[in-house]
């Protein structure tokens, strides 16, 4: 969760994190990593990407991205959800459209998974609320890993969401430099 003012230095264009949101048989996981870099140094290994927002936690998020900028997102998010209860949809199409137009939360850079017992949304801010077609989604520097893994285990009937999530990290932790196996995973 670095912050990246110089985002030509960064092909990729996020580092440090792996967010992955895995939905399966009505239950939808999301994990994320701990680690925390700035440039090549490892700066933290315990970090909580991944939380429950919105009345009685019934939403979980996910951010990649500036830490700062990331929480300002979230705490936007549940401002939204509290002026939409239990509308995640609309709460998200609120918030792209103030990150998209606002003149300070256009310059934050983070990105979002968020889901409730019904739909999963990556957030942008270029105004993208995108929801997948598989009910999986992957953000992050490590996110593609994790994503293209959960999605290979899919296919094994016998695993649950939480199954997938953490397996799938696993092997994006494995893969990418700027993810670690330290995985908070929180469910509904």
């Amino acid at each position: 969760m670095q912050n990246l003012t110089n985002a030509s230095a960064d092909p990729i264009g996020w580092h440090g994190t792996t967010i992955l949101c895995v939905r399966r048989d009505g239950t939808v996981t999301m994990a994320g990593d701990g680690q925390v870099s700035m440039g090549q140094t490892i700066v933290k290994g315990n970090a909580r990407k991944v939380r429950r927002i919105g009345a009685g936690g019934t939403v979980i998020a996910g951010f990649a991205g500036a830490t700062a900028d990331a929480f300002t997102l979230l705490e936007r998010l549940e401002s939204k959800l509290e002026r939409y209860p239990n509308q995640l949809e609309r709460a998200c199409v609120e918030l792209a459209k103030d990150w998209r137009t606002d003149r300070y939360l256009r310059r934050l850079e983070a990105l979002m998974a968020v889901a409730d017992k019904d739909r999963s949304f990556t957030l942008t801010g270029n105004g993208d609320v995108l929801e997948p077609e598989d009910g999986v989604i992957g953000i992050g520097s490590g996110g593609n890993y994790a994503l293209a893994a959960a999605r290979a285990l899919m296919s094994v009937p016998d695993l649950t969401a939480e199954d997938i999530a953490r397996r799938a990290m696993k092997i994006a932790a494995d893969i990418c430099v700027y993810t670690n196996g330290n995985t908070i995973v929180e469910s509904i």
